[in-house]
């Protein structure tokens, strides 16, 4: 008894308001009583007809009493109602801060001049192993991938995911640009679209190229009246080298620091050429973003006082039950409020609105897809009518070997979006699979391919929720050459250089290949859940589609290539295509 007194006595002296300004509320409730008091005895008609000793006599006395009962009441629950609301507290609580640190969109130059070996082996192989650096160290942030030519074109969006980011890297190849071409300013402002579409007032962008025009500078300098800080990573060197254009000419390409410098204070942000350390990513400043708002470190905690205000509910609420209390409704709200505990609490699914739910189905069938449950998660996406839920219900039925409905989902797809591009390049794929007639299989091969089917380069299906191709995620660091800082920088043959990017592509392969071997495969005990389920029927055709996929060729590139060209068309078509 004594320890609860102490710890009631050290809770009220740790009592106080969170809003104590709704106590000037306390000063309405008498000019309240006094108001009511005052207009009931003027609809009294008996006051005016009879002399006021007469009264007492006249009237029931019981009911002034009652009356008088009546108003103390309210009163009372006046009081009660402006001190829940002043928010009383006597104890804290931990929370986990916010924090929110600037984006970064990443806007890497993939013309024909990344090709260039004046960067041994080359600037596009540098330019990879720069950004992997910069993936596995930046301290927090979300990132974003652009790529571009004559045109800008979105690699990965804006996501707190870096290894999706890294997915990518190996895939990037001049080739997969429709034209070819140095418009950084497109680049620039399709960044800057990036970053205000995701919802962010500030921001940086990272542009690796060679030069910059004035075109390119007058973008910096619009994206840095916008917010977004713009900064330059220099490709190459100023000796520079030959390369060979998509048209067969040879021209020497070599790097402007003085334009890129320029460009960086167009943007407001910093430059920096490209060396073998980090130092130069350091320089920039993109290793550690700002905070955009006040943060704190990552999982720091901080102690807030908790409204405990709630407690005063209760006894408001009875209270209440008096104003029912002539037509029996005080039995009905008591039965009520016994009955009600008894129910299953379902107080998020009734509050919740239709987009809310569809957005709960849609994760429930991510998190099904991922784990290797396609016909769960086909029937999650079947709940949704829209052209993401369709999609990603075909790339379900897809996994699962039911390809026509998976087509006829990507159909559905493409009539409520137009022009969709993933469910384009998917339901080709699907087709493409479809045409092939499956091989010739004896047990020992069907059994061979039913324990190690693990790989399935150009698998058409994609990750419901993000739109990308479903792989293995790479550490953002395994794909960094090492750099010959003594190398000299004459310039090379082209057929020369070309062989060396082949090499330097040829390379990072096998280091990609290497570390998915390294990883755990965390989805595969989910699949042999779902396997063990199978009939004969269907793990006879899951093996015959297993065999088929391993025969497609293995380029990493080739959904980049086909995205960029549905996309440059698109824009041809409509005319959203710059100056």
């Amino acid at each position: 008894m004594s320890d609860w007194l102490s710890g009631l006595a050290s809770a009220f002296s740790h009592l106080h308001l969170l809003r104590p300004h709704w106590l000037w509320a306390l000063l309405a409730l008498p000019l309240l009583a006094l108001w009511w008091r005052a207009r009931r005895r003027r609809a009294n008609a008996w006051r005016d007809a009879v002399d006021p000793h007469l009264l007492p006599h006249l009237l029931e006395s019981g009911q002034d009493r009652r009356t008088r009962y009546g108003v103390w009441l309210a009163m009372l629950a006046g009081v009660l109602a402006v001190l829940a609301l002043a928010g009383p507290s006597w104890r804290q609580t931990e929370q986990a801060l916010w924090q929110s640190r600037a984006p970064l969109v990443i806007a890497l130059d993939l013309s024909s001049a990344a090709l260039a070996a004046d960067l041994p082996p080359s600037r596009l192989a540098q330019a990879r192993a720069k950004i992997a650096t910069l993936l596995r160290e930046r301290d927090g942030g979300q990132v974003g991938l652009v790529v571009y030519a004559g045109d800008a074109y979105t690699v990965a969006p804006l996501t707190d995911d870096v290894a999706n980011v890294a997915l990518f890297l190996d895939a990037l190849n001049p080739d997969v640009m429709p034209v070819d071409g140095q418009r950084g300013d497109r680049a620039i402002a399709w960044s800057a679209r990036l970053l205000r579409r995701a919802g962010f007032e500030r921001g940086d962008i990272l542009l690796l190229s060679d030069h910059s025009d004035a075109r390119t500078r007058a973008a910096a300098a619009e994206a840095a009246g916008e917010g977004y800080r713009v900064s330059a990573l220099g490709l190459g060197s100023v000796a520079g080298a030959a390369i060979r254009r998509g048209d067969g000419s040879i021209v020497g390409v070599k790097l402007d620091p003085g334009s890129l410098r320029d460009l960086a204070a167009a943007g407001g942000g910093a430059y920096a050429a490209v060396v073998g350390g980090d130092e130069d990513l350091q320089a920039l400043g993109v290793l550690k973003p700002k905070p955009t708002d006040a943060t704190a470190a990552k999982g720091e905690k901080g102690r807030i006082w908790q409204d405990e205000g709630y407690w005063l509910l209760p006894p408001l609420l009875l209270l209440a039950l008096f104003a029912f209390r002539r037509r029996g409704g005080a039995l009905a709200v008591l039965l009520l409020c016994a009955w009600w505990p008894l129910q299953p609490a379902r107080a998020a699914e009734l509050w919740q609105r239709p987009d809310q739910i569809e957005h709960k189905r849609m994760q429930e069938g991510s998190r099904a897809y991922r784990g290797g449950d396609y016909p769960g998660a086909a029937q999650l996406f079947r709940g949704s009518d829209t052209a993401d839920a369709h999609y990603n219900l075909g790339n379900a039925l897809a996994k699962a070997g039911q390809y026509p409905q998976a087509i006829a989902a990507y159909d559905r797809a493409l009539r409520l979006q137009p022009g969709m591009p993933d469910a384009l390049a998917n339901k080709r794929a699907v087709e493409a699979a479809m045409k092939r007639k499956p091989p010739p299989q004896d047990k020992s091969k069907q059994n061979q391919s039913s324990q190690g089917g693990k790989g399935q380069p150009q698998q058409p299906q994609q990750d419901p929720q993000q739109g990308q191709q479903k792989q293995q995620k790479p550490a953002p660091g395994q794909q960094k050459p090492e750099r010959d800082e003594s190398a000299s920088k004459p310039e090379q043959d082209p057929a020369a250089a070309a062989k060396a990017q082949e090499q330097a592509d040829r390379a990072q392969r096998e280091r990609m290949q290497r570390a998915l071997q390294q990883q755990p495969r965390g989805e595969q005990p989910a699949q042999a859940r779902a396997r063990g389920k199978e009939t004969p029927q269907q793990r006879e055709i899951r093996v015959a589609n297993e065999a088929w996929l391993k025969r497609v060729p293995d380029d990493p590139g080739g959904l980049l290539r086909e995205k960029f060209r549905i996309e440059h068309e698109r824009r041809q078509v409509l005319g959203e295509q710059g100056d």
